[in-house]
Protein backbone atom coordinates (compact mmCIF):
# COMPACT_ATOMS: atom_id res chain seq x y z
CA UNK A 1 0.00 0.00 0.00
CA UNK A 2 1.40 2.97 -0.78
CA UNK A 3 2.01 6.03 1.77
CA UNK A 4 -0.15 9.19 2.02
CA UNK A 5 1.80 12.47 1.44
CA UNK A 6 2.56 14.04 5.01
CA UNK A 7 2.39 17.91 3.68
CA UNK A 8 0.35 20.24 1.67
CA UNK A 9 3.03 19.74 -1.80
CA UNK A 10 1.76 23.25 -2.94
CA UNK A 11 2.15 24.78 0.75
CA UNK A 12 6.10 23.09 0.55
CA UNK A 13 6.53 24.74 -2.91
CA UNK A 14 5.74 27.93 -1.65
CA UNK A 15 8.37 27.65 0.98
CA UNK A 16 10.82 26.68 -1.56
CA UNK A 17 10.19 29.63 -3.35
CA UNK A 18 10.69 31.80 -0.81
CA UNK A 19 13.74 30.01 -0.07
CA UNK A 20 15.27 30.09 -3.00
CA UNK A 21 13.97 33.77 -4.05
CA UNK A 22 15.64 35.14 -1.05
CA UNK A 23 18.78 33.01 -0.90
CA UNK A 24 19.05 32.24 -4.31
CA UNK A 25 19.80 28.94 -5.93
CA UNK A 26 23.49 28.51 -5.19
CA UNK A 27 23.37 29.64 -1.26
CA UNK A 28 20.69 27.39 -1.11
CA UNK A 29 21.04 23.54 -0.30
CA UNK A 30 19.16 21.05 -0.45
CA UNK A 31 19.58 20.17 3.93
CA UNK A 32 18.73 24.42 3.81
CA UNK A 33 15.24 22.80 1.91
CA UNK A 34 14.91 20.02 4.19
CA UNK A 35 15.12 22.79 7.35
CA UNK A 36 13.02 25.27 6.05
CA UNK A 37 10.16 23.39 4.31
CA UNK A 38 10.44 20.52 7.38
CA UNK A 39 10.30 17.69 4.86
CA UNK A 40 12.79 14.40 4.70
CA UNK A 41 14.79 14.36 2.08
CA UNK A 42 13.89 11.14 0.41
CA UNK A 43 10.18 12.84 0.09
CA UNK A 44 11.33 16.35 -1.36
CA UNK A 45 13.15 14.46 -3.93
CA UNK A 46 10.22 11.86 -4.74
CA UNK A 47 7.57 14.81 -5.13
CA UNK A 48 9.95 17.39 -6.71
CA UNK A 49 12.68 15.80 -8.18
CA UNK A 50 16.23 17.46 -7.77
CA UNK A 51 17.05 20.79 -6.64
CA UNK A 52 16.80 22.44 -9.89
CA UNK A 53 13.52 20.83 -10.38
CA UNK A 54 12.54 22.13 -7.36
CA UNK A 55 13.68 25.37 -8.30
CA UNK A 56 12.26 25.58 -11.95
CA UNK A 57 8.85 24.41 -10.11
CA UNK A 58 8.85 27.29 -7.65
CA UNK A 59 10.20 29.58 -10.51
CA UNK A 60 6.87 28.66 -12.94
CA UNK A 61 4.82 29.49 -9.03
CA UNK A 62 6.47 32.74 -9.06
CA UNK A 63 5.21 33.45 -12.72
CA UNK A 64 1.73 32.11 -11.91
CA UNK A 65 1.46 34.75 -9.04
CA UNK A 66 3.13 37.61 -10.46
CA UNK A 67 1.30 37.39 -13.86
CA UNK A 68 -2.29 37.96 -13.27
CA UNK A 69 -1.25 41.30 -11.54
CA UNK A 70 0.79 42.53 -14.08
CA UNK A 71 -2.12 41.53 -17.06
CA UNK A 72 -4.93 43.04 -14.51
CA UNK A 73 -3.01 46.54 -14.41
CA UNK A 74 -2.41 46.64 -17.76
CA UNK A 75 -5.86 45.44 -18.94
CA UNK A 76 -8.06 47.92 -17.69
CA UNK A 77 -10.58 49.59 -19.76
CA UNK A 78 -10.20 53.46 -20.43
CA UNK A 79 -7.10 55.44 -20.92
CA UNK A 80 -4.32 53.56 -21.06
CA UNK A 81 -0.77 55.55 -20.51
CA UNK A 82 -1.41 56.39 -16.87
CA UNK A 83 -1.43 52.32 -16.33
CA UNK A 84 1.78 52.51 -18.09
CA UNK A 85 2.81 54.70 -16.00
CA UNK A 86 1.79 53.39 -12.92
CA UNK A 87 2.87 49.85 -13.61
CA UNK A 88 6.70 51.73 -14.17
CA UNK A 89 6.42 53.65 -10.82
CA UNK A 90 5.37 50.24 -8.88
CA UNK A 91 8.55 48.54 -10.10
CA UNK A 92 10.45 51.65 -9.06
CA UNK A 93 9.05 51.78 -5.25
CA UNK A 94 9.17 47.71 -4.70
CA UNK A 95 12.55 47.84 -6.60
CA UNK A 96 13.67 50.76 -3.40
CA UNK A 97 11.34 49.51 -0.49
CA UNK A 98 13.32 48.48 2.20
CA UNK A 99 11.19 45.34 2.89
CA UNK A 100 11.57 44.36 -0.97
CA UNK A 101 14.77 46.10 -2.12
CA UNK A 102 17.29 43.23 -0.92
CA UNK A 103 14.73 40.20 -2.07
CA UNK A 104 14.06 41.55 -5.38
CA UNK A 105 12.36 39.65 -8.03
CA UNK A 106 13.12 36.06 -8.52
CA UNK A 107 12.45 36.22 -12.81
CA UNK A 108 15.69 39.15 -12.67
CA UNK A 109 18.02 37.16 -9.98
CA UNK A 110 17.62 33.84 -11.78
CA UNK A 111 18.14 35.81 -14.98
CA UNK A 112 21.52 37.10 -13.54
CA UNK A 113 22.42 34.21 -11.23
CA UNK A 114 21.16 31.15 -13.67
CA UNK A 115 20.41 31.85 -16.98
CA UNK A 116 23.67 32.06 -18.29
CA UNK A 117 24.52 28.38 -17.57
CA UNK A 118 21.27 26.79 -17.47
CA UNK A 119 19.19 26.60 -20.19
CA UNK A 120 16.24 25.97 -18.57
CA UNK A 121 16.19 28.98 -16.19
CA UNK A 122 16.95 30.76 -19.27
CA UNK A 123 14.10 29.51 -20.77
CA UNK A 124 11.59 30.77 -17.97
CA UNK A 125 13.30 33.78 -17.89
CA UNK A 126 12.50 33.96 -21.38
CA UNK A 127 8.93 33.18 -20.93
CA UNK A 128 8.38 35.59 -18.38
CA UNK A 129 10.26 38.55 -20.21
CA UNK A 130 7.85 37.93 -23.19
CA UNK A 131 5.02 37.85 -21.30
CA UNK A 132 5.60 41.26 -19.98
CA UNK A 133 6.69 42.79 -23.32
CA UNK A 134 3.40 41.44 -24.70
CA UNK A 135 1.51 42.87 -22.44
CA UNK A 136 3.23 46.34 -22.53
CA UNK A 137 3.24 45.80 -26.54
CA UNK A 138 -0.90 45.27 -26.28
CA UNK A 139 -1.27 48.32 -23.57
CA UNK A 140 0.74 50.12 -25.97
CA UNK A 141 -0.64 49.53 -29.36
CA UNK A 142 -4.38 50.37 -27.33
CA UNK A 143 -2.57 53.50 -26.34
CA UNK A 144 -1.50 54.75 -29.53
CA UNK A 145 -4.94 53.48 -31.54
CA UNK A 146 -6.93 55.82 -28.70
CA UNK A 147 -4.57 59.08 -29.41
CA UNK A 148 -2.13 58.74 -26.48
CA UNK A 149 0.97 58.02 -28.07
CA UNK A 150 1.65 59.58 -30.82
CA UNK A 151 1.53 57.45 -34.38
CA UNK A 152 5.21 57.75 -35.09
CA UNK A 153 5.97 56.27 -31.84
CA UNK A 154 6.23 52.12 -32.42
CA UNK A 155 5.01 50.52 -29.49
CA UNK A 156 7.05 47.45 -30.02
CA UNK A 157 10.18 49.00 -29.29
CA UNK A 158 8.74 51.26 -26.71
CA UNK A 159 7.71 47.90 -24.72
CA UNK A 160 11.14 46.57 -25.49
CA UNK A 161 12.87 49.62 -23.53
CA UNK A 162 9.83 49.69 -20.50
CA UNK A 163 10.69 45.35 -20.64
CA UNK A 164 14.78 46.73 -20.28
CA UNK A 165 13.62 49.41 -17.71
CA UNK A 166 11.86 47.30 -15.47
CA UNK A 167 14.41 44.27 -15.03
CA UNK A 168 16.96 47.40 -14.85
CA UNK A 169 14.82 48.97 -12.00
CA UNK A 170 14.83 45.71 -10.30
CA UNK A 171 18.79 45.21 -10.36
CA UNK A 172 19.74 48.88 -9.94
CA UNK A 173 17.06 48.84 -6.74
CA UNK A 174 19.16 45.94 -5.49
CA UNK A 175 22.61 46.96 -5.54
CA UNK A 176 21.82 50.57 -5.01
CA UNK A 177 21.35 52.73 -1.62
CA UNK A 178 20.57 55.33 -3.62
CA UNK A 179 16.95 55.23 -4.81
CA UNK A 180 16.71 58.43 -6.53
CA UNK A 181 19.09 56.86 -9.34
CA UNK A 182 15.87 54.40 -9.88
CA UNK A 183 13.34 56.89 -9.70
CA UNK A 184 15.03 59.54 -11.93
CA UNK A 185 15.80 56.70 -14.62
CA UNK A 186 11.89 55.73 -14.20
CA UNK A 187 10.71 58.87 -14.67
CA UNK A 188 12.75 59.84 -17.56
CA UNK A 189 11.40 56.48 -19.45
CA UNK A 190 8.21 57.74 -18.70
CA UNK A 191 8.60 60.98 -20.54
CA UNK A 192 9.40 58.91 -23.68
CA UNK A 193 5.79 58.48 -23.58
CA UNK A 194 4.26 61.66 -23.68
Amino acid sequence: MARTKEFDPEAALQCAMELFWRRGYEATSMADLVAHLGIGRASLYATFGSKQELYLKALDRYGRAQNPVLTRELSQPGPVLPAVRAVVRRFAAEATAEATREQGCLVTNTAVERAPHDAAAARRVEQSWDHVETLLHSALVRARAQGELPADRDPLTLARMLLVLLQGLRVVGKASDDPARVRDAAEQALALLA
